[in-house]
């Protein structure tokens, strides 16, 4: 049986017009939901968090590809925290605020109030907004792409922004080799016991050689960015260049129009 190690951090355009968060460029995904998710700090409403909590499916579910990962996220992960956030806030609310609304439940002297439920069920919905929103770049984002932009776009030293991106390559490159550890300490039998001392004693196992295996790599690395003169130069030519689009202009525009739409309807901070 054969093992392909999954690289998490190559390319991930979609070659779809339809699943269109692949093609824009990291900076345009970061900066479009950016006003959004700091003025959501500031709202304490129903209506504006849960409307940008729909915007954020929607663009999802259109401009993503429905993996298996992105469901659960979707629809079990971050609907199970807004819930069990909603019921934490709503316990942890002082009832001295919320006393004058109608009790829900009374166990001893404890009472849950409607206003606790309601201030738990919005700063629940509040925070899986923002999450949603920060999914956006998150799950159609490479690290490598990002460390391109911030260089070729922000005019990050490349100094910085390619050792980034070979640390970034570096994640990949440990999880092959740890399985590859696993695998054979597996066929010597070794570490064979069960429950948490065996498994802390594998762990401690897997270091030595894991640490030895890192620092052979980076040998290689560094070797090789030596060889290809890395530093010697102020510039260097782009081998994977991340274009800043007039789609990635139109698509932050489009998301800032929209933010400004979405406070201007509901105005939360005339709510209490």
């Amino acid at each position: 049986m054969t093992h392909a190690a999954r690289d998490p951090y190559a390319r991930t355009n979609s070659g779809s017009p339809v699943r269109f968060l692949y093609n824009l460029n990291p900076l345009a995904k970061f900066a479009a939901p950016l006003p959004a998710l700091v003025l959501l700090i500031f709202v304490r409403d129903f209506a504006t968090p849960l409307t940008f909590l729909a915007l954020s499916y929607v663009l999802l579910l259109i401009g993503a590809r429905m993996t298996r990962r992105l469901a659960i996220i979707l629809f079990i992960a971050l609907p199970a925290t807004v819930v069990l956030l909603g019921f934490g806030f709503a316990v942890w609310t002082n009832p001295e605020l919320v006393r004058g609304t109608t009790p829900l439940v009374q166990i001893g002297a404890w009472t849950l109030y409607s206003g606790a439920v309601d201030v738990g069920l919005a700063t629940g919905i509040r925070l899986g907004a923002i999450v949603a929103l920060a999914l956006l770049p998150g799950l159609t984002t490479t690290g490598p792409d990002i460390a391109r932009s911030f260089v070729q776009q922000l005019r990050v030293p490349y100094r910085v922004g390619y050792t980034a991106l070979a640390a970034f390559r570096f994640v990949p490159r440990f999880q092959h080799e740890l399985d590859i550890i696993r695998h054979a300490h597996r066929v010597r039998g070794s570490h064979d016991r069960r429950g948490p001392f065996g498994a802390l004693a594998r762990g401690a196992g897997y270091i030595v050689p894991l640490l030895a295996g890192a620092i052979r790599h980076a040998e290689r690395v560094a070797l090789a960015m030596d060889a290809r003169a890395f530093g010697a130069y102020p510039d260097r030519t782009e081998r994977h260049l991340v274009p800043f689009r007039r789609r990635d202009s139109v698509f932050v525009v489009s998301s800032w129009i929209a933010t400004a739409a979405v406070l201007w309807v509901f105005f939360p901070w005339s709510l209490t």
